[in-house]
């Protein structure tokens, strides 16, 4: 049975053990440039969509996730600062044919065009086609004009994208089992061109754990091998999951009885680290080409749900064998060290047991609770949180930007959020399911400088939550 996925996404969760803290970044001096520290490490999530596919290109990380009505790339010189950066809408389109339900865009750069693979519909799951975009140029943000349908056998149809294997182009997408039923299966067809497919397609059998899903092909490459890695099981589900089929160098991936199966999952659910569903991914190298990176979605609840998908990375290996060695999703909070190349951003981190009144702390007035239920479904485990009318939480920093990752619930309410004493933001921290280090703010763009953050206990809640509790727990700071 397939799945319909929201055209509108939640943003960030996630979960657990920070490793190590970020250094706070330098106070001001008044009157003189403000200095600021380059560090060399970042948390997850990093954007707040699902199916991402991530890439460094031109001196810029650019990703792009699961929108529903439009295709929006994000770019940014540090992955440190990728959640933060501006979306840029790179294609709607007018054609009722496909202007919905818009998923899972995929890059490829030929040439001096890009191209950007994605599937839509007319709003009928049943109706879901593949589609190409190419670009005016050598820029992977735009402009992109409509370029053609691609492997339209006249069936649902869906996450397809490019492989090389041989020096020669194939198309690989999700398509019906044989005879309608059954788990979606691979399917692989020759192109000719980057927009063309040509020929007949094969079908790519293919184990998943699961019976419902295989989906998400992406391509991995390694001394002539090629490794088809593929998400199975339904995305709404704790246990969607990696899997991989290869074939060797020389081989004709045509034929389907070349494709060797690997066994078990590849990348899959962790419970330690709170971190479930994690999939529909895409791999990318370090800024100097000497590592390989995984860019996939995940999820900080084990609810079976389609919301609260976050795009986030980490670093791969490789085994003895020549074979990828994903690892096991890290928590979303964990602190890792950027790719090799990237120049690295002044950033900081504060956490919500960080109190005082001086930089890159938390200053608490009212009453307010702390404790560590949460678990790792919070930033270190624990949080801070208060239903008294005017409780507030003040936070100064140093920066041009402050975001706010905090848990939300079913009895949260809405909190008044206001920068250096300016007119208040309501922000709503409802969630019809409780989930932790939830993207609830990003600040606007700040002059360089201190700055002081307010969060205001309003005593209000939507129809649906039960009580007017706020959360206080990870605080990201950029400058």
């Amino acid at each position: 049975m397939r799945y319909i996925r929201p055209a509108v996404l939640s943003a960030a969760l996630a979960a657990a053990v920070l490793l190590t803290a970020l250094p706070a970044t330098s106070a001001p001096v008044l009157e003189k440039p403000v200095k600021t520290v380059q560090t060399q490490t970042f948390r997850n999530p990093v954007n707040p969509g699902a199916d991402p596919s991530l890439f460094y290109y031109g001196g810029k990380y650019h990703v792009a996730t699961t929108t529903g009505d439009h295709i929006g790339i994000w770019s940014s010189p540090s992955l440190a600062t990728l959640l933060v950066a501006p979306e840029k809408v790179v294609w709607r389109d007018t054609d009722p044919s496909r202007n919905t339900q818009m998923w899972a865009p995929a890059f490829r750069h030929v040439g001096s065009r890009w191209y950007i693979y994605y599937t839509a519909s007319d709003g009928v799951d049943a109706n879901h086609r593949m589609y190409v975009l190419e670009s005016a140029g050598d820029d992977p943000t735009g402009p992109y004009s409509f370029k053609a349908k691609i492997a339209d056998f006249g069936e649902y149809a869906i996450d397809g994208e490019p492989i090389t294997h041989n020096g020669q182009q194939y198309f690989v997408w999700t398509g019906p089992g044989r005879g309608q039923g059954g788990p979606a299966q691979l399917y692989i067809v020759r192109m000719s061109n980057p927009w063309t497919a040509t020929g007949a397609r094969v079908a790519i059998p293919a184990d998943g754990g699961c019976s419902e899903v295989r989906e998400g092909p992406t391509p991995l490459y390694r001394n002539g091998r090629t490794f088809l890695t593929y998400s199975t099981c339904d995305t709404g589900k704790p246990d969607y999951q990696l899997w991989m089929k290869s074939i060797a160098n020389g081989a004709d991936p045509m034929v389907a009885a070349n494709w060797v199966q690997h066994p078990g999952p590849i990348f899959s659910r962790n419970d330690s680290t709170g971190v479930w569903g994690p999939g529909h991914h895409s791999f990318f190298q370090s800024p100097d080409g000497t590592e390989d990176w995984i860019a996939y979605h995940g999820k900080n609840t084990s609810t079976y749900t389609y919301a609260f998908r976050t795009a986030r990375v980490q670093k791969i290996s490789w085994n003895a064998d020549g074979t990828p060695n994903l690892g096991s999703p890290l928590a979303a909070g964990a602190t890792q060290n950027l790719p090799s190349g990237d120049p690295g951003a002044a950033t900081s981190v504060i956490n919500d047991t960080d109190v005082g009144t001086g930089q890159n702390q938390v200053q608490y007035a009212g009453s307010w609770s702390s404790g560590s239920g949460c678990g790792n479904q919070c930033f270190w485990g624990n949080d801070h949180w208060s239903n008294q009318l005017n409780a507030s939480a003040t936070i100064r920093f140093t920066g041009t930007k402050i975001a706010l990752l905090s848990v939300m619930d079913t009895g949260n309410g809405i909190a008044g959020i206001s920068i250096d004493g300016g007119a208040e933001q309501r922000i709503d921290y409802y969630s019809s399911i409780r989930v932790g280090e939830q993207l609830v703010y990003v600040s606007p763009t700040l002059p360089n400088g201190p700055h002081t953050l307010k969060v205001r206990v309003t005593g209000t809640r939507n129809g649906s939550s039960s009580n007017t509790v706020i959360s206080l727990d990870r605080i990201e700071i950029y400058s």
